[in-house]
Protein backbone atom coordinates (compact mmCIF):
# COMPACT_ATOMS: atom_id res chain seq x y z
CA UNK A 1 0.00 0.00 0.00
CA UNK A 2 2.64 2.32 0.73
CA UNK A 3 4.17 2.16 -2.88
CA UNK A 4 0.84 2.71 -4.07
CA UNK A 5 0.64 5.83 -1.89
CA UNK A 6 4.05 7.02 -3.37
CA UNK A 7 3.38 6.40 -7.30
CA UNK A 8 0.11 8.20 -6.79
CA UNK A 9 2.13 11.19 -5.30
CA UNK A 10 4.64 10.73 -8.26
CA UNK A 11 1.63 10.63 -10.05
CA UNK A 12 0.51 14.40 -8.69
CA UNK A 13 3.84 15.46 -9.04
CA UNK A 14 3.88 14.59 -12.81
CA UNK A 15 0.54 16.34 -13.23
CA UNK A 16 2.35 19.66 -12.55
CA UNK A 17 5.84 19.33 -14.03
CA UNK A 18 6.16 18.83 -17.76
CA UNK A 19 9.10 16.95 -17.44
CA UNK A 20 7.82 13.88 -15.28
CA UNK A 21 4.85 11.31 -16.55
CA UNK A 22 1.58 11.35 -14.93
CA UNK A 23 -0.19 8.21 -16.11
CA UNK A 24 2.84 5.65 -15.77
CA UNK A 25 3.05 6.41 -11.85
CA UNK A 26 -1.14 6.24 -11.68
CA UNK A 27 -0.65 2.58 -13.77
CA UNK A 28 1.34 1.25 -10.81
CA UNK A 29 -0.28 2.90 -8.27
CA UNK A 30 -3.31 0.97 -9.67
CA UNK A 31 -1.21 -1.77 -10.05
CA UNK A 32 -0.01 -2.15 -6.35
CA UNK A 33 -3.23 -1.11 -4.77
CA UNK A 34 -4.72 -4.18 -6.78
CA UNK A 35 -2.83 -5.83 -4.36
CA UNK A 36 -3.24 -4.36 -0.87
CA UNK A 37 -6.31 -2.04 -1.20
CA UNK A 38 -9.62 -2.82 -3.79
CA UNK A 39 -11.30 0.21 -2.49
CA UNK A 40 -8.29 2.48 -3.76
CA UNK A 41 -7.98 0.34 -6.86
CA UNK A 42 -11.86 0.92 -7.65
CA UNK A 43 -11.27 4.65 -7.00
CA UNK A 44 -8.23 5.29 -8.75
CA UNK A 45 -10.61 3.19 -11.75
CA UNK A 46 -13.48 4.99 -11.25
CA UNK A 47 -11.72 8.49 -11.17
CA UNK A 48 -13.58 10.85 -13.90
CA UNK A 49 -10.30 12.16 -15.79
CA UNK A 50 -7.96 8.77 -15.01
CA UNK A 51 -10.10 6.04 -14.90
CA UNK A 52 -11.15 5.46 -18.48
CA UNK A 53 -7.05 5.76 -19.43
CA UNK A 54 -6.17 3.02 -16.39
CA UNK A 55 -8.99 0.80 -17.62
CA UNK A 56 -7.93 0.78 -20.84
CA UNK A 57 -4.34 -0.23 -20.08
CA UNK A 58 -5.56 -3.26 -17.93
CA UNK A 59 -7.79 -4.32 -19.78
CA UNK A 60 -6.41 -4.28 -23.47
CA UNK A 61 -2.79 -2.48 -22.77
CA UNK A 62 -4.18 0.47 -25.02
CA UNK A 63 -2.43 3.91 -25.25
CA UNK A 64 -4.07 6.66 -26.42
CA UNK A 65 -2.72 8.70 -29.32
CA UNK A 66 -2.21 11.37 -27.21
CA UNK A 67 0.00 9.65 -24.40
CA UNK A 68 2.73 8.28 -26.99
CA UNK A 69 3.29 12.43 -28.30
CA UNK A 70 3.42 13.72 -24.98
CA UNK A 71 5.18 10.73 -23.79
CA UNK A 72 7.72 11.02 -26.65
CA UNK A 73 7.96 15.02 -26.10
CA UNK A 74 8.77 14.73 -22.96
CA UNK A 75 11.32 12.32 -23.20
CA UNK A 76 13.21 14.30 -25.73
CA UNK A 77 13.16 17.60 -23.72
CA UNK A 78 13.93 15.88 -20.49
CA UNK A 79 16.85 14.43 -22.64
CA UNK A 80 17.64 17.69 -23.63
CA UNK A 81 17.69 19.53 -20.65
CA UNK A 82 19.90 16.79 -19.16
CA UNK A 83 22.20 17.28 -21.96
CA UNK A 84 22.47 21.29 -21.99
CA UNK A 85 22.42 21.73 -17.71
CA UNK A 86 24.82 18.62 -17.09
CA UNK A 87 26.83 18.10 -20.02
CA UNK A 88 27.41 14.46 -19.21
CA UNK A 89 30.20 12.81 -21.56
CA UNK A 90 29.06 11.29 -24.97
CA UNK A 91 29.04 7.81 -23.77
CA UNK A 92 26.74 8.97 -21.74
CA UNK A 93 24.39 11.26 -23.58
CA UNK A 94 24.27 8.49 -26.35
CA UNK A 95 23.33 5.72 -24.07
CA UNK A 96 20.18 8.42 -22.15
CA UNK A 97 18.89 8.87 -26.31
CA UNK A 98 19.16 4.74 -26.64
CA UNK A 99 17.45 4.04 -23.50
CA UNK A 100 14.73 6.83 -24.19
CA UNK A 101 14.19 5.84 -28.21
CA UNK A 102 13.73 2.32 -26.82
CA UNK A 103 10.95 2.86 -24.26
CA UNK A 104 9.94 5.61 -26.90
CA UNK A 105 9.41 2.75 -29.38
CA UNK A 106 7.48 0.38 -26.95
CA UNK A 107 4.89 2.98 -26.18
CA UNK A 108 4.66 3.58 -30.03
CA UNK A 109 3.98 0.00 -30.59
CA UNK A 110 1.34 -0.41 -27.74
CA UNK A 111 -2.24 -0.41 -29.56
CA UNK A 112 -4.07 2.82 -29.61
CA UNK A 113 -7.88 1.41 -29.63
Amino acid sequence: MALGFMMLGLAFIGAFLPIMPTTIFLILAAWFFARSSPTLERRLLQHPRFGPVLRDWRDRGVVPRRAKILAAVGMALGLGLCIFFYKPSMTIALTLAAAMAAVAVWIASRPEA
